[in-house]
């Protein structure tokens, strides 16, 4: 009878040709990555030095007005610009927590109802046609926010004596809100079907009901993952582009009404890199400081997920 091969000898076996070519198409695709990555930053981060020599770091950080109205030309006469972002950061946040006041409780709900309520026919017909939100153009949700969903928030301000724009923070939330759902549905989801089912078994024995055992259990058991998804979903909202271009506005302002217009870094990058403009004027290279800045807000986000996320794997 032939004898067992040592675990020494096949872990030395060495590497077949087709081996070897898959592992060094892997770290190529690692590296080129890694490469785009550096160079998408280095590229941002030029321009955006050539932009503070023009314009102080300390005005674009902490300036209150955003006015990058100069000349464009020399022939061209124009005001001396503004480059303060606090007004363009604020009509981000406000946009983003909007739309994340109705992606999180629509996503852990519908989350919760498919792990835990759903039957498995009842969840293998409801979570595909939610996920397709994922799967639809950006610029659909724009005409969508545009055409349906503005007027109906223009007129609900006016009925209640708010005054009201036609393009508002409130309109762009909404929709955008609807389109990170299923980012939040699906990593609820995940962090919800990640909870051992001993503990589910355990509170039900302990005779608690099924809505005390997703409550006081499975929530804080997953709450790492969850808030990892719904910190995804934050940093994707804050990067959308075409939903607050057509539906959000173009003024920078700093105002505690929903139902009126304001500005985010994505519309402003748009509105500054669209035109006959020179490339070396502040007011083009101001874009790239949005950019890099937009940049370091969504990196932090995205490295605060991961490490919730890791903490939740390593616990489960």
């Amino acid at each position: 009878m032939d004898r067992p091969t040592p675990v020494s000898s096949m872990t030395s076996r060495p590497f077949r040709p087709w081996q070897k070519l898959a592992t060094a198409g892997m770290v190529a695709a690692s590296v080129i990555a890694v490469l785009t990555t550096l160079g998408i930053v280095a590229a941002l981060a030029g321009e955006a030095i050539a932009f503070f020599r023009m314009v102080p770091l300390t005005e674009f950080l902490f300036g209150t007005r955003w006015e990058p109205q100069i000349a464009m030309r020399a022939d061209q006469v124009a005001g001396q610009g503004s480059f303060g972002v606090l007004p363009v950061l604020y009509g981000t946040l406000v946009i983003s927590l909007i739309a994340m006041a109705v992606a999180v409780p629509v996503g852990l709900f519908s989350a919760i109802y498919l792990t835990q309520y759903a039957s498995p026919r009842t969840r293998a017909a409801v979570k595909p046609s939610l996920e397709i939100l994922a799967g639809i153009p950006t610029v659909v949700y724009g005409f969508f926010a545009v055409l349906a969903v503005a007027p109906v928030i223009r007129d609900l301000g006016e009925a209640l004596g708010i005054p009201s724009s036609p393009n508002s923070a409130l309109a762009a939330g909404v929709v955008m809100g609807i389109m990170i759902v299923p980012f939040v549905s699906s990593m609820s989801d995940d962090a919800l079907a990640a909870v051992p089912q001993a503990l589910r078994d355990a509170s039900l024995a302990l005779g608690a009901t099924r809505a005390e055992t997703v409550w006081q259990v499975l929530l804080p058991a997953a709450l790492p993952g969850i808030a990892g998804g719904v910190l995804l979903a934050l940093s994707r909202a804050i990067g959308e582009t075409m939903i607050v271009v057509m539906a959000a506005g173009l003024i920078a302002k700093v105002t505690p009404n929903p139902f009126d217009a304001v500005t985010t870094v994505t519309v402003q990058i748009v509105t500054l890199l669209t035109g006959d403009s020179a490339f070396d004027n502040p007011k083009t290279l101001a874009a790239f400081a949005l950019g890099l800045l937009l940049f370091l807000i969504t990196l932090g986000l995205n490295l605060i997920a991961l490490h919730m996320v890791r903490r939740r794997r390593e616990t489960y």
